[in-house]
C-alpha cells in the first residue's frame, strides 16, 4: 500500500519506540529501570474513579456536546481564572480526548501551507511532527541550557518574520524543566504585536512547579486575543490513560475548532469529564503530595547525575525530568541512550529525539520510584565508568 505523501511528514514520540525496546529485552529476562516513559507513577486519585463509575451509573454513557459537558466546561473556565487570575468565559473552552488535539487543530485551523511556526528546540516532538503534517514551514527556538533552557530574545527575535503565523511554548517544559519568567512573555507580546502571529501555551505541566511561578500568556492583556492556552488532566491528576485535555480558546476561533471535533472525535467522553470534574473540584491535596515526591526525587538524580565523571545536569523548575549534559563523554547522546538501555538496563531517551538542539543531551523521566532512581544512578555511573 502507498501512503499519501503528508504521511511522510508525520513524526514519532521516541519514548514509545524505547519503551517497546526496554519491554522486549524484559520479556528476555534483563532488569530493566524505565526512566524513557514521562508517566506519573501514581494511581488516579479514588474520588475521581469513584466519580466516573457513578456517572456511569447515572447514565454518561452516551455522546456529549463536541465542545465538551457544559458543568465540565463551567470548571475548568472557573479552575483557568483562579489560577491564572484572570477572566475566562466556559464558552472559551474545548474539551478534548487528551491534549495532542488541541495541538493538531491550532494548528489545522490557523496555518496555511508554507506559513512559519516557531517551535521549542529541544521540545515535545509532536508539535514539530505536526507542523511538518500541515505542510507549514517549522522554525526551531532553540532553548539555552546556559539561560536554565530559556530562549535568548535575540535567536526569537532572528526566528520571526512576516510570515509567522504561530509561536508554540511550553513552561514548565518538557524535555527540560525550563521554566519561561514574566520578561520572556513581555518580550513576545510585542513581537506578537508587531508581526500579528498567535500563541499556543502547552501549559500541561504548569502544576508540577517546585521553584518560581507559573506564568500564562493568557495574564498579559496584549495577548488575550492571541493564545490558545493547552491543558489537561494527564500529568497533574495520574489521569494519562483516562485522555482528558482541553485548550481555552479566543471566542473568534471558538466554533472553528469545534467544527473539528466533531469531524475527527464527536465529542469526548462523558463519564471521564466527570471525572474531570471531581479532579479539578475535590482536595488537592494529592497533587500536593506528588509533587512534594516529585520534588524528593528530583534533588536526589540530580545531585546523583553531577556526581558521574562527565555528566552535568540543572535543577529543573518543573515537570518530571531531567536533561542532563553528556558531552564530555566519550559516544553520541544517540549511542550513549542504547549503551544504557543494552548495557546497563536503564531506559532513557536521547536528547535528539527532542529536536537538534538536544544533541549532547539525555532525557531521564523521574517519574519512578526514589528507590529504582538511586539503582539508576548506580547502573549509570558503572556503566559509564567503563567507557573508560
Amino acid at each position: 500500500m502507498e501512503f499519501a505523501e503528508r504521511m511522510n511528514r508525520l513524526g514519532t514520540e521516541s519514548a514509545f519506540d524505547v519503551f517497546a525496546r526496554a519491554k522486549h529485552l524484559e520479556a528476555e529476562g534483563k532488569s530493566v529501570i524505565h526512566l524513557e516513559i514521562g508517566q506519573p507513577d501514581f494511581p488516579t486519585p479514588l474520588s475521581i474513579c469513584e466519580a466516573a463509575f457513578r456517572a456511569m451509573k447515572d447514565g454518561y454513557t452516551g455522546y456529549a456536546p463536541a465542545a465538551g459537558l457544559w458543568e465540565f466546561r463551567e470548571a475548568i473556565a472557573h479552575h483557568i481564572s483562579t489560577s491564572r487570575g484572570i477572566h475566562v468565559h466556559p464558552n472559551q473552552v474545548v474539551v478534548t480526548p487528551g491534549a495532542k488535539p488541541i495541538i493538531f487543530f491550532t494548528l489545522m485551523a490557523l496555518v496555511n501551507e508554507g506559513d512559519e511556526v516557531i517551535y521549542p528546540n529541544p521540545g515535545f516532538p509532536i508539535y514539530e511532527s505536526v507542523i511538518n503534517f500541515v505542510g507549514a514551514k517549522g522554525v526551531p527556538l532553540p532553548l539555552r541550557e546556559e539561560v536554565g533552557f530559556r530562549f535568548h530574545l535575540e535567536d526569537l527575535i532572528n526566528a520571526v518574520s512576516d510570515h509567522t503565523r504561530l509561536l508554540i511554548l511550553n513552561s514548565p517544559q518538557n524535555p527540560t524543566g525550563g521554566l519561561l519568567q514574566t520578561e520572556d512573555w513581555a518580550a513576545i507580546a510585542e513581537l506578537a504585536d508587531r508581526h500579528n502571529f498567535y500563541i499556543l501555551s502547552d501549559e500541561i505541566y504548569s502544576r508540577i512547579l517546585y521553584e518560581g511561578k507559573h506564568i500564562s500568556p493568557l495574564q498579559f492583556p496584549d495577548l488575550a486575543d492571541r493564545t490558545i492556552l493547552l491543558d489537561g488532566h494527564s500529568k497533574t491528576y495520574a489521569m494519562t490513560g483516562w485522555r482528558l485535555g482541553y485548550g481555552i480558546f479566543p471566542f473568534s476561533l471558538v466554533e472553528g475548532i469545534v467544527r473539528l471535533m466533531i469531524n475527527s472525535n464527536s465529542c469526548t467522553c462523558s463519564f471521564t469529564q466527570i471525572a474531570g470534574i471531581e479532579a479539578l473540584t475535590g482536595s488537592q491535596t494529592f497533587v500536593e503530595q506528588m509533587v512534594t515526591e516529585f520534588q524528593r526525587r528530583r534533588d536526589a538524580i540530580v545531585e546523583g547525575l553531577n556526581a558521574i565523571a562527565g555528566i552535568h545536569c540543572l535543577k529543573p523548575a518543573g515537570a518530571f525530568y531531567v536533561f542532563p549534559n553528556v558531552k564530555q563523554l566519550p559516544l553520541t547522546c544517540d549511542a550513549l541512550a542504547n549503551y544504557l538501555l543494552e548495557v546497563a538496563g536503564v531506559a532513557v531517551l536521547a536528547g535528539t529525539a527532542f529536536g537538534q538542539y538536544g544533541d549532547g543531551y539525555l532525557r531521564l523521566s523521574y517519574a519512578n520510584s526514589l528507590e529504582n532512581l538511586q539503582e539508576a544512578l548506580k547502573r549509570i555511573q558503572k556503566a559509564v565508568a567503563a567507557l573508560g
